[in-house]
Parts: C-alpha cells; sequence; structure tokens
C-alpha cells in the first residue's frame, strides 16, 4: 500500500461525496498506486471561463480534491486533513471538450503537517497547472 494507510475504491469516494463540489464537477479518481494517485476532470459548460478555456479555480478544486483525499488516505483512521494553504500554477490553457488529469505525489508526509505536488495535464499530455497543497493534520473529535 505504499503511503497509504487505508483505501477508498473509486466507487466508494462517488457515493460519499455524490452531490459535493468534486461531484459536481466530475472530478474521479482513476488509479491508486505505491506513492501517488490520479484523477480525472472533463472541461464542459461546468469548467470554463468566458473566453472558453478552463477557469483556473476548477484547476484548484481539482488540486485540492486530489490532495486533501490523500492527505486523509495516507492517515490511520481517527485522523483527517484540513487545507492551510494551496497555490496554482496555470501553465497552458485547456479547451472546452478536453479532459484534464491530476497526479498527486507526496512531498512531506509529518505527524502535524503535510505538502502535496500535484500536476494536472491536458489530455495532450502538456501540462497545464501545477499545484501544491499543504494541509494541517488534526484527530477527529467524537461525536
Amino acid at each position: 500500500m505504499g503511503v497509504w494507510k487505508r483505501a477508498m475504491p473509486p466507487e466508494q469516494y462517488a457515493a460519499t461525496h455524490a452531490g459535493t463540489l468534486p461531484s459536481l464537477l466530475g472530478i474521479r479518481f482513476v488509479e491508486w498506486g505505491e506513492d501517488f494517485a490520479r484523477a480525472t476532470m472533463p472541461v464542459d459548460e461546468r469548467h470554463i471561463q468566458p473566453a472558453g478555456i478552463l477557469h483556473g479555480g476548477a484547476s484548484v478544486v481539482l488540486a485540492e480534491t486530489i490532495g486533501s483525499t490523500c492527505g486523509v488516505l495516507a492517515l490511520e483512521e481517527g485522523w483527517t486533513v484540513v487545507g492551510l494553504e494551496v497555490n496554482a500554477n496555470h501553465l497552458a490553457p485547456v479547451h472546452k471538450g478536453d479532459v484534464v488529469e491530476a497526479l498527486c505525489r507526496p512531498l512531506q508526509l509529518g505527524s502535524s503537517v503535510q505538502v502535496w505536488h500535484i500536476e494536472i495535464r491536458r489530455g495532450d499530455g502538456r501540462l497545464s497547472c501545477v499545484s501544491r497543497l499543504t494541509t494541517v493534520v488534526r484527530k477527529l473529535r467524537a461525536g
């Protein structure tokens, strides 16, 4: 299982997050490796800005979604993460009708802070966005 302390099959993720922002944007987890995860997001009317290209905020939602999910799954049961900081550099436009793929890997898996590196690529493989997510590790509260 590599860096992962627990698993969440894509079907379970989809059911748990039905009706939430990632679900509404069509974000889907497609692969888990020893130290990485991949997720996809279509680029359609929900995701574009007036110029017809992917809105930068949609890329940030994808980055924070995959990073936060990875953060939780890298922890034992009873622990979670909360986003502290996310940044994104938008490097190439993505046009309506494309599908982007995010690849997420840990840079730091500390007991109180995690840092995740996310690369988002267009369908042709070109890097469209690079992002870093920093999360704080927290114990879940009972109740």
